[in-house]
């Protein structure tokens, strides 16, 4: 399953994803450790493996309040706690790190899950990192750019690797070790708001993984088409590429109550971590269907994942839904939900006949 490919008759997949950020309950005040924290993101993915989801990710952000820096390791002990749920980064940024060190990591990571593991490759955000890790800022297109595909090259290779670029030094004759389950693992290329990104990802025939945390579905629709006519410019089939969207979710009763369950959370968290708060008002236009913050009853957002379907032709989404302290209870209760009635309803509307 390491050539992992999507299918129509797959329908949309659905999946979650967490940014391992370890910050304080913003009702309560406290913050569990962060060992716990760790442990909850395993479990986490234990019960989205036992409800049927198709994907778990977990992502790396090098700064204060978060816990999973070495995401490898977290997703390590998923593989190892899972059985069936496919497992990757949300997203690995690639800019700072060594890529043949991450191709070791994930193939190993690959074996452990018998061929479950994808790369989710990305920039920064957060760019804290880069003074951390030891990299100019300055730097920061043309380190990503070359070490991407420095990792498209590595995962295509049949034998021995020679490359040479800028900011690495050679490789000559290198024979990489280990190899993934059956020789590849889906890459992806992450994809922020700007057009040129969907662009290149397009122009370089690789699956986008497109990060949408508000605003109208039409907006990303473009964003869409604008990467399947870059793939088609540069020779590459874009029905054999896929898509995938990511954004917040959240199911409760109401939308009333689900705004009033996630919206606290997200907003402190941004405050702490980004120095400016969430929104408000994009969480209430989150009742329209045509907003892609996926939060309210069961019907409403299966009603919005479908609406979203129908814009771009996704293969998979996948949803935030423990950012800024969330109780694990809550995130507990929506994984029910999820597996009773929201996959029944995508792979009911979105498998064709």
């Amino acid at each position: 399953m390491a050539d992992y490919t999507f299918t129509k008759e797959k329908g949309l997949e659905f999946g979650l994803y967490t940014l391992g950020d370890h910050l304080p309950d913003p009702k309560s005040g406290k913050r569990i450790s962060a060992g716990e924290r760790v442990r909850e993101i395993i479990e986490l993915a234990k019960l989205a493996d036992q409800a049927g989801l198709d994907f778990f990710s977990v992502g790396e952000s090098h700064q204060e309040y978060f816990a999973t820096q070495a995401h490898a390791v977290v997703l390590s002990a998923i593989a190892q706690a899972t059985k069936s749920i496919r497992i990757g980064s949300s997203s690995t940024i690639i800019s700072t790190s060594d890529p043949v060190r991450v191709y070791e990591n994930f193939a190993t990571i690959d074996l452990i899950s018998q061929g479950r593991a994808e790369i989710i490759a990305g920039r920064a955000s957060r760019v804290g990192l880069f003074e951390l890790l030891g990299y100019d800022i300055r730097d920061y297109e043309a380190l990503y750019e070359e070490k991407f595909d420095l990792l498209l090259q590595l995962n295509e290779a049949t034998g021995p690797v020679n490359w040479r670029g800028d900011y690495r030094n050679p490789l000559r004759e290198a024979e990489i070790l280990p190899q993934p389950e059956d020789g590849r693992m889906p890459v992806w290329r992450a994809v922020g708001g700007t057009p040129a990104s969907a662009v290149k990802a397009g122009k370089a025939g690789v699956p986008m993984m497109m990060a949408m945390l508000g605003g109208p579905v039409e907006v990303f629709q473009r964003q869409v088409e604008t990467y399947r006519d870059a793939a088609k410019s540069a020779g590459h089939d874009p029905d054999s590429l896929p898509v995938a969207a990511a954004g917040f979710f959240h199911v409760a009763d109401t939308h009333e109550q689900a705004k009033a369950e996630l919206y606290p959370y997200i907003n402190a968290g941004m405050q702490l971590t980004n120095n400016r708060g969430f929104p408000e008002e994009a969480f209430d236009q989150a009742r329209d269907v045509r907003s892609v913050i996926n939060i309210g009853s069961p019907e409403a957002v299966i009603e919005k994942l479908l609406h979203q379907h129908e814009a771009y032709g996704h293969q998979r989404y996948i949803g935030q839904m423990d950012f800024g302290g969330v109780p694990f209870s809550q995130l507990m209760r929506n994984i029910d939900v999820i597996g009773e009635k929201i996959l029944p309803a995508l792979r009911k509307y979105t498998k064709p006949s």
